[in-house]
């Protein structure tokens, strides 16, 4: 039987150990013929090395292999690890996976498995350690530079850097480690050779300021050594300043609560005052027209919307129209354009009166909301439900239009705007295209918006709300026959 060795630099790479993985499968390399090798280190076994095979000759065929992605996974934290077997341990699960055992992973009792998930819980819990216990010291005449030295169990600081990098951004830095170091310039992380502790400072002017804060914090009568000590083992209190006060803060602990308990309870020195009730504003006229609405509207402050929304949208249409249409509030397109109903919704919407053979330019087109509101995500600007507040504060500028246009008929479209119209406790989906008629007499229903039916996933799904709103503006054909 033949035996080769391959070797994997640096040993914690996930894409070196991979390369060598795959040209270990593509010659059918068994794992108990293959040493592998982390780094520099040389075979005891002086195997020749399996690149040699290839040299002079045409490479067989590059095999197919499919491995679930949680196996990649663990496979580059377990690398990070100084277990000497894992490179062997893993090359063996890709093999048991890639020859037929390919749900390997979902079997807890393997032994391979249980020890690679050993191996996994130390380098995250070293992970975790090393994020927690970093402590950066200011380098003697830099500005904004600090090195922080720490001693990892596993290799895991190429997999922490962009940690740190994210954390701290604002600043240069470098971590130094006895096997690697990691530097951030403020734009990219760089890595190199290990370092010794006397190339870090051993102390600067902060660690006295955040001594004198933690022993301030620091509450005796929450102590418990045990946990503090399996939360912060004491071979990492070298690194960390505040660790040059616990012997003396835990020894004192009991007389410190004792003293705390025994202390003669004090009146609060001072009183939180009431808050002082603000003025009522005084009552605003609600302008005549509604072309005074609209430019009153631009200006409103009446809720915090207007601050990051481009503009108010107000209604649209005939002055006179007997069908009124309120929908919620303005999305993104409305917002950008300054008119009701021209994103994907209003086409949507313009499509189901088209097929219902109703003209939208005798419609009058407005929303419960003037304003915008939504929640970035990366560029997006994606729609969010207005609350009750907002409503509340829009509440005049719609009642206005209401009285200006005097509609036949309102269709509220979706929850907020019924809730505009009909009141707080109103349920849209029980009541939806039922008529109702309100205090001045105007009749009025609900039903669903038209963003909601872009909303519903599938076809099928969506198809059927399509129709629900379709159904619902029904209503509006006869309206208009009764003209």
């Amino acid at each position: 039987m033949s035996r080769w060795s391959v070797r994997v630099d640096p040993a914690w790479s996930l894409e070196a150990w991979r390369t060598a993985a795959r040209l270990a499968l593509r010659h059918a390399v068994a794992p108990d013929q293959l040493d592998w090798l982390p780094g520099s280190e040389t075979s005891l076994l002086d195997a020749p090395s399996l690149t040699s095979v290839e040299d002079g000759r045409a490479p067989p065929a590059e095999p197919q292999i499919h491995v679930p992605k949680s196996f990649v996974e663990l496979a580059a934290i377990c690398l990070c690890h100084r277990d000497p077997q894992r490179m062997s341990l893993l090359y063996r699960m890709l093999w048991r996976i890639t020859h037929g055992e390919r749900s390997l992973l979902s079997n807890p009792a393997d032994a391979d498995v249980l020890r690679a998930m050993a191996l996994s819980q130390a380098v995250r819990r070293d992970t975790h350690k090393m994020k927690a216990f970093v402590r950066f010291r200011e380098v003697p005449g830099e500005q904004d530079a600090f090195i922080a030295w720490f001693e990892p169990d596993h290799q895991i600081v190429d997999r922490v850097a962009p940690f740190f990098a994210r954390r701290f951004a604002g600043m240069r830095w470098a971590i130094l480690t006895p096997y690697r170091s990691v530097h951030w310039d403020g734009q990219q992380l760089s890595f190199g050779p290990g370092g010794h502790q006397s190339d870090a400072p051993m102390e600067d002017a902060r660690e006295e300021l955040w001594r004198t804060y933690y022993a301030n914090i620091f509450n005796p009568a929450r102590l418990n050594t045990r946990m503090m000590q399996q939360e912060m083992p004491a071979r990492y209190w070298k690194h960390l300043p505040e660790a040059s006060l616990l012997p003396q803060l835990v020894r004192d602990a009991g007389d410190r609560v004792q003293e705390m308990h025994d202390r003669e309870a004090q009146a609060p020195r001072r009183r939180i005052p009431q808050a002082i009730a603000a003025p009522e504003p005084a009552a605003e006229t609600t302008p005549a027209t509604l072309d005074a609405l609209r430019e009153a509207a631009a200006a409103c402050r009446r809720c915090p919307l207007w601050e990051p929304a481009t503009q108010t949208v107000f209604g649209e249409g005939p002055p006179n129209a007997s069908i009124m249409l309120v929908g919620e509030q303005p999305g993104d397109s409305e917002d950008l354009s300054g008119h009701p109903f021209v994103g994907p919704a209003g086409q949507l919407l313009d499509r189901a009166l088209r097929e219902l053979g109703i003209e939208r330019s005798t419609l009058y087109l407005t929303n419960a909301v003037k304003h915008f509101r939504f929640e970035r995500r990366g560029k997006r600007r994606i729609h969010s439900k207005p609350q009750m507040t907002h409503i509340n504060a829009c509440r005049p500028w719609l009642m206005g239009e209401i009285e200006n246009v005097r509609p036949q008929v309102i269709v509220c479209l979706g929850a907020s705007a019924a809730t505009a119209v009909f009141g707080a406790g109103f349920n849209l989906m029980k009541n939806h295209g039922r008529w109702h008629v309100l205090d001045d007499g105007t009749r009025a229903f609900a039903t669903v918006h038209p963003s909601w039916v872009l909303r519903q996933t599938g076809d099928a799904a969506r198809d059927e709300a399509y129709r629900l709103l379709k159904d619902d503006l029904q209503h509006l054909i006869e309206v208009q026959r009764t003209r």
